[in-house]
């Protein structure tokens, strides 16, 4: 019955709770095994009170004033949470069946590339058949260095780097979107296995250009195989797509400006050579925040005079974007 208060709902389908499951599944489970006793809990503490607070506190991304802050080890191979979020990891587990649309994006993972992409289409996490028919075509399994390659889940590729969720990949395509076009110019930054990259390059061809730099060069080796392993030599033969070793922050000016710009790794501020390197009329998309801490995916937008405005997309935790000696060190 509480898991019905509208409160708690609101903020259960906040996309923070989305992407904190989708980035800890394993911590999501095992808090689940928690959830009764967690709730019973609750219900002996002015239940009604500590819900309200704990929405508050989801969607404001700020301390509850009612819980505590505290850590959990709930959960191996990844950092330790606040309690709240695993009390409320747990409830989203327990109340996925009445959550629609994006809010269900860790129950859309399938045995095969095919079924991913339809269960992401069917859930509404991806919101366009196009962008399900390009995802179709570049298989996820092909740059998936170990784990389950279609669990809608980020999985690990070396290095101190992962591989984003699938449905974050979806939704970087929608936001994107208008980008993406046949002869534009694109800029992956943080490119990793290169899965994203390849999914640029299903829009923009004929005539387009896909730049994935990455700043550790087994990384963009790793790339380079998984293209001609998926079949997609001809592109980087081309120079359709290339792939470099670079310092991403930094940009790769040579074959600026870009129409399009993704970042897959969290900047404590947007660089400024990013946006320096857009070109007028075009769009950066970057998560941002500190390690650890309140993360929200942005849009940066150039218009034809130059001006730039931003907008929060969304709450989200990423991995930091930073130079490779500190990247190492988390591997």
């Amino acid at each position: 019955a509480h898991l019905a208060r509208a409160p708690l709902l609101h903020a259960l389908m906040h996309p923070a709770s989305t992407a904190l499951l989708c980035r800890y599944p394993q911590r999501a489970a095992a808090a689940a095994a928690a959830a009764s006793a967690a709730s019973s809990s609750s219900r002996a503490a002015n239940k009604k009170g500590w819900f309200r607070s704990s929405a508050r506190c989801l969607a404001q991304g700020t301390p509850s004033s009612v819980t505590p802050v505290r850590t959990s080890r709930v959960g191996l191979g990844a950092p330790s949470l606040p309690r709240r979020f695993v009390f409320i990891a747990a409830a989203t587990a327990a109340a996925a069946a009445l959550i629609p649309g994006r809010a269900m994006a860790w129950r859309s993972s399938g045995d095969t590339n095919d079924e991913l992409v339809d269960n992401l289409f069917s859930n509404g996490v991806i919101s366009n058949k196009v962008y399900a028919d390009s995802m179709k075509r570049v298989d996820r399994g092909n740059y998936v260095v170990k784990g389950p390659a279609y669990q809608d889940s980020p999985q690990p590729i070396g290095y101190g780097a992962t591989i984003s969720a699938p449905h974050m990949h979806a939704h970087c395509l929608d936001v994107l979107g208008d980008w993406l076009k046949p002869g534009a110019r694109v800029l992956d930054v943080g490119s990793g296995t290169g899965y994203l990259t390849a999914l640029f390059a299903e829009f923009v061809k004929p005539g387009g250009v896909v730049v994935g730099i990455d700043h550790i060069p087994e990384l963009v080796q790793m790339s380079r195989d998984n293209f001609k392993k998926d079949g997609r030599q001809r592109l980087l033969d081309s120079m359709e797509v290339v792939l470099v070793t670079g310092d991403g922050r930094l940009g790769y000016p040579q074959l600026a400006p870009y129409d399009a710009i993704h970042v897959g790794a969290a900047a404590p501020a947007v660089p400024q050579a990013l946006v320096d390197q857009l070109a007028p009329g075009g769009r950066l998309v970057l998560p941002v925040g500190p390690d650890g801490g309140h993360q929200e995916l942005r849009a940066v937008d150039k218009d034809a005079r130059g001006r730039v405005t931003e907008r929060v997309l969304m709450g989200v935790i990423y991995v930091p974007l930073t130079d490779a000696k500190h990247q190492l060190t988390r591997w």
